[in-house]
């Protein structure tokens, strides 16, 4: 099966090519992505968003396009960062910027209140048609302080208790098998697996 993906992020790209690599698909870049019309993702869901996106830029190519919208959802502070987690601290914000805002609001955070969640939706669409839509999180705790050099976004403040390492101590390994986006990606292999080759 080949896929191409609608991203401009360069680590949800290599997460995604590194995933794809080991399941036997045949993943590429959107060609030219940037000379695309632009997918505003204005809407209030991840859900509304990966979809909307699949859509969006299966509607200006031949192959089966894969989008996703994820981010982190922080309980104690109304659900924030969420669907804003790459603009959280405005236009031109740098990964270090967001994390640096995060650890600011959740700075007085204790205990239960720390608990945070990383989700993820991918929507697969061909021809303006949405094919398939599967999501997946992953629990976590949010630390006082960076840890880790790997990863990108928040993963360096992203405690997964299961393993007591920030998502930025992990392997790529070890982050594709528990990570929202991975768990998300199996449920999509999954999907994948059990339709017909005509479906896709």
């Amino acid at each position: 099966m080949k896929l191409l993906l609608a991203s401009s992020n360069p680590g949800k790209l290599f997460e995604y090519l590194e995933m794809a690599r080991g399941a036997g698909i045949e993943m590429n870049l959107l060609p030219n992505f940037d000379d695309f019309p632009v997918f505003e993702e204005s809407a209030p869901t991840f859900a509304e968003n990966a979809v909307g996106k699949a859509l969006h830029y299966s509607r200006l190519v031949n192959e089966t396009v894969l989008a996703d919208d994820s981010g982190l959802v922080v309980a104690a502070l109304g659900g924030q960062p969420g669907v804003h987690s790459a603009r959280y601290a405005g236009p031109g914000a740098s990964d270090a910027d967001r994390v640096q805002k995060l650890l600011r609001e959740t700075a007085a955070l204790e205990g239960d209140e720390r608990r945070a969640c990383f989700v993820c939706i991918i929507a697969l669409a061909n021809k303006g048609r949405a094919m398939a839509v599967v999501s997946d999180l992953a629990a976590g705790v949010i630390t006082k302080a960076p840890r880790g050099r790997g990863g990108f976004g928040y993963d360096p403040v992203f405690l997964f208790e299961e393993l007591g390492q920030t998502f930025a101590e992990l392997t790529p390994e070890e982050k594709a098998h528990y990570s929202h986006r991975g768990r998300a990606f199996k449920k999509l292999l999954y999907v994948i697996s059990s339709s017909t080759a005509a479906t896709f």
